[in-house]
C-alpha cells in the first residue's frame, strides 16, 4: 500500500480531510483500462470482501439513489427499492453519470457528488474494520472505517446484495 507523499486531492478527499475522517489512499494503475471492483482489488492487493463499488440509480425522473455493494457482488434492484421507498429503481445510465454525479465511471465516490443524494450501504460493510471505496477518480481508492463513510454521507445499511 501507498501512502501519497503529495496529496491527491479529489472532492471526495477534501471532505473527509474537512471532516477529521481517517482514511488511506492507495493508488493503481488505470493504463489497461481494467477499473471493475474485482481488477482494482488485485491491483491494490486488497482482500475482494473489502472492496466496495459505488452504484447510482434512478427512481424517477431525476431522483437519483446511490448503493454501495461489494464488488463481487449485485445490486438488487427489488431489495434497493424497497429500502429506497420507492416502487421501482433502474441503473443510471452511464451517460447520465458525469451530468448527476460530477464523477465518471470507475471513479464513482459516494463521498462528493454533486448533490447529497440518498444512499445505503450493504450490510456486509458493518462487520468489516475498514472497507475501500473509490476516492473520485479512477486509479484512487481510499479505505475507511464503514461507520465513519455512513456519517459522511448520511448513509444507512441495509441488506441490498442478490442472494445466490
Amino acid at each position: 500500500m501507498k501512502k501519497q507523499g503529495k496529496q491527491i486531492k479529489t472532492n471526495a478527499v477534501r471532505i473527509l480531510d474537512g471532516e477529521n475522517i481517517a482514511y488511506d489512499l492507495m493508488e493503481y494503475d488505470v493504463n489497461d483500462g481494467m477499473v471493475d471492483g474485482i481488477s482494482v482489488a488485485e491491483k491494490t492487493g486488497q482482500a475482494v470482501e473489502t472492496v466496495y463499488k459505488t452504484l447510482a440509480t434512478i427512481a424517477g425522473p431525476r431522483e437519483i439513489i446511490v448503493f454501495l455493494v461489494p464488488v463481487a457482488g449485485e445490486l438488487d434492484l427489488k431489495k434497493a427499492a424497497k429500502v429506497a421507498e420507492v416502487k421501482k429503481l433502474e441503473m443510471l445510465p452511464l451517460k447520465d453519470l458525469t451530468k448527476e454525479t460530477g464523477y465518471v465511471r470507475g471513479g464513482c465516490s459516494a463521498v462528493g457528488m454533486k448533490k447529497k443524494y440518498p444512499t445505503f450501504i450493504d450490510k456486509s460493510a458493518e462487520s468489516l474494520d475498514k472497507m475501500i471505496v473509490s476516492a473520485g477518480k479512477p486509479g484512487l481508492q481510499m479505505r475507511l472505517v464503514p461507520s465513519e463513510l455512513a456519517k459522511v454521507t448520511d448513509a444507512s445499511f441495509y441488506d441490498i446484495v442478490k442472494s445466490w
